[in-house]
């Protein structure tokens, strides 16, 4: 790039020290309405800027690239997963794609564990019997749930936010069992005290709870299909927050209005935001709003992470956080 500063376009609100950051830096072009852009608008974006700072709300497929100016050099996503981004397409139309991990893991686990004990608490449902007014007074068999301790943890996807989950969970006395493309270190291993199952048909139906923790891609759609998923046992409850497309919604939530599953914990859905109105009626899932990552320490961390690859990639340098497709 040239020494001016680069014309960069965000196409959502990010946190106030970020907006302000970036203004300073870049000459930048801020989303006044926090809602996700169009097609046209993403079209008309990518036309006149040297940097598109996309979120994972913006579908960046082919036919957006394809009418993109060869202005554009970098797609500097907000955010970890990329599969809101054609990858291979921008990187042939020699268009750099960076994201920011590391910065989302612990903020992720965190609410990866609150639903892990949520659900079996039943947490959710408490609250609202307060709300409703149905508390009469503590009762010996009133609001039973399942404890969590000596229970089967089974990790599907072990990397950094996998391991973050399986940590948390080793100190509530889970025991820890894990799926994942190759075994993590044995340091790893040794240290979590996890089982590494190379099958995960057979893993998926030795466990109590399931924690879906990895990246969405062609590869992991519907990982956790209809078939799979009715490899659970009925006691086993399911906790998704890593994307909706990894496993079958409405297979999950026939399972579950049929008692075939005690309960879900999901923070990300297939067809975001709709939701499957089945879950919405049952009291033994709890549904939260896609907010894993959703601290202002983290957001911020994510914008600062955006803000370096910009101006390195900016400097001429190549930035650190690049995504290099499988093709390469």
């Amino acid at each position: 790039m040239s020494n001016t500063k680069p014309k960069v376009i965000v196409t959502r609100r990010l946190p106030d020290a970020v907006e302000t950051r970036m203004k300073e830096l870049f000459d930048t072009e801020l989303s006044k309405d926090d809602v996700p852009m169009s097609y046209e608008e993403l079209v008309d974006a990518a036309s006149r800027c040297d940097v598109l700072v996309s979120t994972v709300t913006d579908r960046i497929d082919s036919k957006v690239l394809s009418r993109a100016s060869d202005r554009l050099k970098l797609i500097a996503q907000f955010g970890a997963g990329v599969d809101n981004i054609d990858v291979e397409t921008a990187v042939r139309r020699g268009i750099c794609v960076t994201n920011t991990p590391g910065v989302l893991t612990e903020d992720t686990a965190d609410v990866t564990m609150a639903l892990i004990l949520a659900v079996p608490r039943r947490l959710i449902d408490g609250a609202r019997k307060i709300e409703e007014d149905e508390f009469k007074g503590w009762s010996p068999t009133w609001m039973l749930g399942h404890s969590v301790g000596n229970k089967r943890l089974g990790i599907v996807g072990m990397g950094r936010i996998g391991q973050a989950v399986a940590k948390r969970a080793k100190a509530f006395g889970m025991q820890i069992h894990y799926h994942n493309r190759k075994k993590v270190h044995p340091s790893i291993e040794q240290e979590l005290e996890a089982t590494y199952w190379e099958s995960l048909d057979q893993m998926l139906s030795r466990m109590d709870f399931v924690s879906v923790n990895c990246p969405h891609t062609p590869a992991t759609y519907h990982l956790l299909s209809a078939r799979r998923l009715a490899l659970l046992k009925p006691s086993a409850y399911l906790i998704n927050t890593a994307r909706g497309e990894v496993l079958d919604e409405a297979a999950l939530a026939r399972m579950l209005e049929k008692g075939q599953l005690a309960g879900a914990g999901l923070d990300v859905f297939e067809h975001e935001p709709e939701i499957n109105p089945k879950l919405k009626k049952l009291s033994n899932v709890v549904l939260l709003p896609h907010m894993g990552s959703a601290t202002l320490e983290g957001r911020t961390a994510m914008g600062e992470k955006v803000i370096i690859n910009i101006k390195t990639f900016a400097d001429g340098h190549k930035p650190p956080d690049r995504v290099i497709p499988a093709m390469l």
